[in-house]
């Protein structure tokens, strides 16, 4: 039987992540599709057409589906009586695959893994290193998994030890409620239970890499407990009213999956990792042959959609005449398209710009009367003005937000999910207004952004302040000048109509 090489991990790595930036797997654009159909909640439906709309626009011009490209996930399963060729640790040789695979020109994936999580989080610039987990199996091949996981859903993950006599459905659906929208909903509830805390966190991960079948499952009816508390989460979990995006709505899950692993007898651990809408992965087996090979998914897995929400019915919004009798006018759930002049800034751009600030410091950029994109947009390719570029979750930026519409002067800011009470608080305050993106469709958004062009920071990387001139960008206004939000009222609601019909 011919070696597994280094070289045949390091291409099938490297080619599957490519594959997997702009390939969601079939049988998520299915359940998504499907989500669509059923969808009752105008505004969700419109999110999840985005999303699906994105998704087949990345695997035709083969770009990345979101741009947060993820942390590299890669778990291999090592057969005992597999002929291996290695030189390298396995951890140095899959950095090589993701090296590879981040860095490729044709198509380069956000570097989003910083090396000093204490300290200054210089980024590693190319994605390294992975997150590798190592299996040894019965068996004469390599079987990988690779899975991009992006930092919105990823921060959600929740862990529990439960006493042996509590309700894991009771406490997963609790916790689903209570992690908002920036998961980027609908998506895949990944749970374990049993085991330990490592291991208990790491069956919930690789849950989230099984086929999707709840349309089935639930057809078929339950054989076993796990398949009962699949389908119990799955029909609780919607019954919240949730809905894509946080703006309300039928669908919240697309699916639940569970795995279960033997545990100590006065413990019950449960793990909960949720799967957002750009949920990314393949699976892979070397045995010597050479490199693995990816296959294309087909373009006629997709419904024909024609996007509502750039209709007539969505209001144009000047960004470089913004003022307090327009931004007043903005209704909650409202769509909108923008044009004009939006600047980019997240987490580390918010913070320097908090420090100048406290130092008496001009900022490097005037933003009076202005709005802001939380962003963190991939590199651009060709005559691209800038590459994809979705939203990021808002709430961590809530901390900054009251000394920022204070002291600059800035009116509108453009995320991803709900804003917490101290950002809701000092919106009413300074008269600001806050929209969403839709989490998932960054290629998509990208096109309405006609140039772009950085203005400070620049160290920063993907987190530098860059000025966009954006056309017809669509978003939802989540939050109005009074602090009113969709994503209090939106799942609320809908979570009153689906109880009724019970």
């Amino acid at each position: 039987m011919p070696a597994i090489t280094e070289e045949h991990l390091i291409e099938s790595i490297a080619e599957a992540l490519q594959y997997i930036s702009y390939y969601h797997p079939a049988d998520f654009v299915e359940a998504m599709s499907a989500a669509w159909e059923r969808e009752e909640n105008k505004g969700a439906r419109d999110a999840m057409a985005q999303i699906l709309v994105n998704s087949r626009m990345c695997a035709m011009g083969r770009r990345p589906i979101c741009q947060d490209t993820g942390a590299a996930n890669i778990h291999v399963k090592v057969g005992v009586e597999a002929p291996l060729k290695l030189k390298r640790s396995l951890q140095e040789i899959c950095d090589e695959g993701t090296r590879q695979g981040y860095q490729r020109d044709t198509n380069p994936l956000r570097a989003s893994v910083v090396v000093d999580p204490f300290g200054a989080r210089r980024n590693s610039g190319d994605n390294t290193p992975c997150m590798l987990t190592v299996e040894m199996v019965a068996g004469d091949t390599v079987e990988v998994e690779v899975a991009a996981k992006g930092g919105g859903s990823e921060n959600k993950a929740k862990f529990t030890t439960l006493n042996p006599s509590g309700n894991v459905a009771d406490w997963v659906v609790e916790t689903v409620e209570s992690l908002g929208a920036g998961w980027c909903p609908p998506g895949i509830l990944g749970i374990g239970v049993g085991g330990n805390a490592d291991r208990v966190m790491a069956l919930a991960k690789q849950a989230l890499s099984e086929p999707i079948d709840m349309a089935e499952l639930l057809r078929r009816g339950p054989k076993d407990r796990a398949e009962e508390l699949r389908c119990e989460i799955y029909e609780r979990v919607n019954a919240l009213g949730i809905g894509a995006q946080g703006l309300g709505g039928v669908t919240t899950v697309l699916d639940v999956k569970v795995k279960s692993f033997p545990t100590h007898a006065a413990s019950l651990p449960v793990g909960l990792i949720p799967n957002c809408a750009a949920t990314r992965h393949v699976h892979f087996t070397l045995d010597g042959s050479g490199p693995a090979e990816f296959t294309p998914p087909s373009m006629d897995l997709y419904p024909d959609i024609l996007l509502e929400a750039a209709g007539a019915q969505s209001r144009k919004l000047d960004l470089d005449n913004l003022n307090d009798d327009v931004l007043a006018s903005l209704t909650p759930g409202e769509t909108l398209l923008l044009s004009g002049t939006l600047y980019t800034g997240r987490d580390a751009a918010h913070k320097r710009m908090i420090e100048m600030l406290d130092r008496g410091e001009a900022l490097p950029v005037d933003l009076r009367g202005k709005a802001i994109y939380y962003v963190g947009p991939v590199d651009a390719v060709g005559d691209e003005a800038i590459g994809p570029a979705g939203p990021t979750t808002s709430t961590r930026m809530d901390k900054f937000t009251d000394r920022i519409l204070a002291d600059t002067g800035l009116k509108l800011m453009v995320g991803k999910a709900e804003r917490g009470p101290v950002a809701l608080e000092a919106i009413a305050k300074h008269k600001a207004a806050y929209l969403i993106a839709v989490g998932g469709a960054a290629y998509l958004v990208s096109k309405a952004i006609k140039a772009a062009k950085p203005v400070a920071f620049e160290d920063l990387g993907m987190e530098a302040i860059y000025e966009l001139r954006v056309e017809d960008m669509p978003v939802t206004v989540a939050v109005d000048t009074g602090g009113n939000s969709i994503h209090r009222t939106g799942p609320a609601e809908w979570k009153k109509k689906i109880a009724e019909r019970v």
